[in-house]
């Protein structure tokens, strides 16, 4: 198949996650054509792999250039140029309706067009009153439309009240590149000089990680037990985080690593994986942890109860308690059965539903189905 892959392109899940799966689609022979703003994240260049960078004007009569009309043409050229099969967006706003305008423009091409929702496209930018009606046409005029939860489906059929069916095709990750691996004495002894267990957090710093929380459950666990902890990301909670880290004196234990590409190297390192998300619509950096058999400490929020089987697989507690993810931080980093118990039953559900090789599969019958199927008219 001829596949076009439109993400956004910055440090985050779902760009992640949709560059994961071009790589991963055309491994397996396919022709994958990213179609973005620039090179992904995380983007490895691969024979099938066709970048299609998009070029925004810049006019002085623009205060905002038009950046979705530039995507959308591009996309289009795309779809001309490489006679592409179907176009499958990341994100309804604004991916998909810069798609539908793409497919208009090319009238003659029975392209299929294919939407996975992410999270803040529903719950967030979708449901500004600006977004609401364009997101709700663009879900519509989908021919496939998918959410990467049970609880974001949910979600989208309740707050858009829309017909059409959406299917559940979770994150996946991959398991040869996140997976446990020996590292250094050396390496270890740069963040905890004294054996210290380590604590790792990676997000984008976003508001809605709420990585001030982190920082105030490690501040707990230090009261009972030496320990250090890695933040690894930035935004613009970065320098909140910073300052609560100095008004609890605890500065001095907390590494914050900015951005960092192989994560899983640092996930190697951890012993402990801390994500107090107000909501996530699935939870990829707690996936990538457990693939790489470290204990989960989340929110039950959102999606993260699909990842995560609490008390089995990882531990979830309630928004905002981070006395409760301290005492059972402090109990996974004092028990080791417990710690390897958790780990072994992280690693077989990783292994059993999110495996990279299950969820491409997926999305390959849905690409198949899609193609075979009548053009879906809203």
């Amino acid at each position: 198949m001829r596949i076009g892959i439109t993400c956004h392109h910055t440090y985050g899940g779902s760009g992640t996650v949709a560059t994961e799966l071009g790589m991963a689609l055309a491994k397996r022979g396919h022709q994958v054509h990213f179609v973005t703003f620039a090179e992904p994240y995380r983007l490895q260049f691969d024979p099938n792999i066709y970048l299609h960078q998009v070029d925004v004007m810049h006019y002085p009569l623009f205060d905002h250039p038009p950046t979705t009309l530039s995507l959308a043409a591009k996309m289009a050229e795309t779809i001309c140029t490489e006679k592409l099969d179907l176009l499958h967006v990341h994100y309804a706003i604004p991916h998909a309706t810069a798609a539908y305008l793409a497919l208009k423009l090319c009238p003659d091409h029975n392209v299929r067009l294919v939407t996975t929702l992410h999270g803040t496209d529903i719950t967030l930018v979708g449901q500004d009153p600006s977004y609401f009606s364009i997101t709700r046409f663009s879900i519509e005029q989908s021919d496939v439309v998918t959410a990467v939860s049970q609880w974001l489906k949910d979600q989208t059929l309740s707050r858009f009240n829309v017909d059409h069916p959406i299917e559940v095709i979770y994150n996946s990750v991959d398991t040869e590149r996140f997976r446990r691996v020996s590292v250094p004495a050396c390496q270890r002894a740069r963040y905890a000089p004294g054996g210290e267990p380590i604590l790792v957090h990676i997000s984008n710093f976003r508001p809605l990680k709420r990585v001030t929380d982190v920082i105030r459950a490690f501040a707990l666990v230090r009261k009972q037990m030496p320990a250090k902890l890695l933040m690894i990301g930035d935004g613009p909670h970065r320098m909140p985080a910073q300052e609560v880290a100095l008004e609890l004196g605890v500065m001095g234990d907390v590494w914050f690593l900015g951005k960092q590409d192989r994560v899983e190297l640092f996930l190697s390192l951890a012993d402990l994986f801390l994500l107090p998300s107000e909501h996530e619509s699935f939870g990829l950096a707690a996936l990538e942890a457990m693939a790489c058999e470290v204990p989960v400490i989340a929110s039950r929020a959102g999606g993260l109860v699909e990842v995560i089987e609490d008390g089995v697989s990882g531990h979830l507690v309630e928004v905002g308690d981070t006395e409760m993810m301290a005492e059972l931080a402090t109990r996974v980093l004092k028990d080791q059965e417990l710690a390897a118990r958790i780990r072994a039953a992280a690693l077989d559900r990783v292994h059993r539903l999110f495996s990279a090789d299950k969820i491409v599969a997926e999305y390959e019958q849905l690409y198949r189905t899609a193609l075979s199927s009548p053009k879906h008219q809203s």
